[in-house]
């Protein structure tokens, strides 16, 4: 276990390394992106935006939306893995806080699953980690979906929000939360024989213990949950693979997000 353990994190390396070294620069603006404010967004495939183009992804559309309301926010810095767990997404962390410092190599082809995508598009150094004016987080499915307790995302969630108020300057107003949408509704679900109504009890608890934690950090916390429940299973809001989210789908969370965001940034 521990061998393995030590196998992910210089794999996990690896690609941050191989992904830095392929763009024109750690902290260089996007496309589009204004030399605003700077988001750092932290999550797994719902975040990367598995199966939709790079504007597609619900965060790039929410800066978009800022921006056309006149709120000047780079495109978001992503630091997210289709498949990650709130630990993984922590020890992912721990390696770019540390200003890892290794040979990128062709391991990142090895790593990553059929179907899996990484973006350290711009990740945290030593210098720079906490000081970003706008930090999004959602996390969680692949704990529910791996069996893990309500407790142990509890403990997970939890250091992963002090993280992300850490990247923030220590600004827990300037810290979005987005919870896990109900995948239970989808195809993928129904073709893996899972009973809908758990996965909903389930995603609930945890949800509910990611809205307490914020309420008591003065976190905000935008419910998409609901429209994943209740739009989830419609063809058009799904790509290909039946599970993940389409683009038309990041719309909406986008636009439940956008009035949330705004209010934050116009402080």
């Amino acid at each position: 276990m521990q061998r393995n353990r030590l196998r992910w994190l210089e794999a996990a390396s690896a690609i941050v390394m191989t992904t830095l070294a392929g763009t024109a620069g750690a902290y260089a603006p996007r496309p589009g992106a204004t030399t605003g404010v700077t988001w750092l967004a932290l999550g797994d495939s719902y975040t990367i935006g598995e199966g939709v183009a790079v504007e597609a992804r619900w965060p790039m559309q929410l800066a978009k939306a800022l921006r056309s309301d006149g709120i000047a926010i780079d495109d978001p810095r992503i630091v997210a893995t289709t498949g990650w767990t709130t630990d993984e997404l922590s020890a992912a962390l721990d390696i770019m806080d540390a200003g890892f410092v290794g040979t990128a190599s062709a391991a990142s082809s090895s790593t990553r699953g059929e179907g899996q995508t990484l973006a350290a598009e711009a990740a945290p150094t030593k210098a720079t980690a906490r000081g970003y004016g706008f930090v999004s987080l959602l996390i969680g499915v692949n704990d529910q979906y791996r069996g893990r307790s309500a407790e142990d995302y509890r403990n997970g969630f939890a250091t992963l929000l002090e993280r992300a108020i850490a990247y923030a300057g220590g600004h827990a107003d300037r810290v979005l939360v987005l919870p896990i949408p109900d995948w239970g509704v989808t195809p993928f679900a129904a073709r893996e024989g899972r009973d809908p109504a758990r996965i909903a009890h389930e995603l609930d608890g945890y949800n509910a213990i990611a809205r307490e934690l914020c309420m008591k950090r003065g976190v905000a916390f935008v419910d998409i949950t609901t429209v994943s429940h209740e739009r989830g299973a419609e063809a058009s809001m799904l790509v290909d693979d039946g599970l993940h989210p389409s683009a038309a789908m990041y719309v909406e969370w986008a636009r439940l997000a956008l009035p949330v965001a705004r209010g934050l940034l116009v402080r």
